[in-house]
């Protein structure tokens, strides 16, 4: 097989399907533009590991977004197949869809966070105070999120959030709604990369926002209070690292003027399409995209290698 060729993959079963498929064929563009690798972009709705054998690649390049393709499902799936595979291994991705056991890997490093509650089926009154933020525990780009700013809001988030869970959605969180500025660090080959700040112009980050609409504005590099870029850089990485995702990640926090920096969520495969915040804050560096996608598949290989090299350790670089 051609050791410069990646398989990139897409689509998948996930709620993300159609930015999977954005991203994914953004990815595949980006390497097929460097010169340095071969893609091959294969975009389906299911996946089994037969089907993943048969497929071309000497590297595999997994763009997907939600439970299945990025909660550890997938991985679990690429570590079997064998090959060099871009994003953490299947502990790391397990661990980082859970908000709530982020969240307490958090805690455990120092780093703050607000507080949460788990939404229980026979709960008729907000199980914190109003108002608050609704949103599944193991999905990312917003889905499902609500906020309950009445009682009447909160009974219809619940209820649409009781329905979802009726159909597999495996848990909802209750926060509390706090205000302050959304920012947002990527996390690439163990470095951090420079902060954007995300400036929705209804005030919601939700899935419009994030890709259908044009009126988000973001700000890289912003203008922050002194010492505070900092430690969201380092909290960043050190979540990460802790986490086992430094290869890649996207680490999200809001700004509260009182408090300070708070964490939100950790996510394993950040989205590469037009609107997505990883690429941009990695062209601010001198790495756009097809820079950004290369220097992925190098550590994907390289971190490969030193696992096979010294195979006591192999555990823990699949799960970095």
């Amino acid at each position: 097989m051609n050791e410069n060729t990646v398989l990139v993959l897409g689509g998948g079963p996930d709620a993300e399907h159609e930015v999977s498929i954005n991203s994914s064929t953004a990815v595949a563009r980006a390497l097929n533009e460097s010169g340095r690798y071969t893609a091959h972009l294969h975009l389906f709705d299911t996946l089994d590991a037969g089907q993943l054998a048969s497929l071309p690649g000497a590297v595999v390049f997994p763009v997907l977004h939600g439970p299945w393709g990025e909660g550890g499902p997938l991985q679990r799936m690429l570590e079997a197949d064998g090959r060099p595979f871009v994003g953490c291994g299947s502990m790391a991705a397990r661990a980082a869809i859970d908000k709530l056991l982020t969240k307490q890997v958090a805690l455990s490093l120092g780093i703050s966070t607000g507080p949460a509650a788990v939404l229980y089926a026979l709960d008729d009154v907000p199980p914190i105070a109003l108002p608050l933020v609704l949103k599944p525990v193991h999905e990312g780009s917003s889905v499902g999120l609500a906020l309950c700013h009445t009682p009447q809001a909160w009974r219809e988030a619940a209820a649409r959030a009781r329905e979802l869970l009726a159909r597999g959605t495996a848990a909802f969180m209750a926060e509390p709604l706090v205000k302050g500025r959304e920012l947002t660090v990527g996390i690439v080959a163990g470095e951090a990369l420079p902060i954007v700040e995300i400036v929705p112009k209804g005030g919601v980050y939700d899935y419009d926002a994030k890709y259908t609409r044009d009126d988000t504005r973001y700000v890289v590099d912003p203008p922050l209070p002194e010492g505070v870029a900092h430690a969201v850089q380092r909290d960043a990485l050190r979540l990460a690292r802790a986490l086992g995702c430094e290869m890649l990640a996207r680490v999200d926090f809001l700004l509260d003027e009182q408090r300070g920096p708070r964490l939100l969520e950790a996510n394993t495969m950040p989205g590469f399409t037009s609107h997505s915040l990883l690429p941009m804050a990695a062209a601010r560096v001198g790495m756009p995209m097809p820079a950004l996608c290369d220097r992925l598949v190098d550590e994907a290989i390289a971190r490969h290698h030193a696992a096979r090299a010294t195979p006591s350790s192999a555990a823990a670089v699949r799960s970095s």
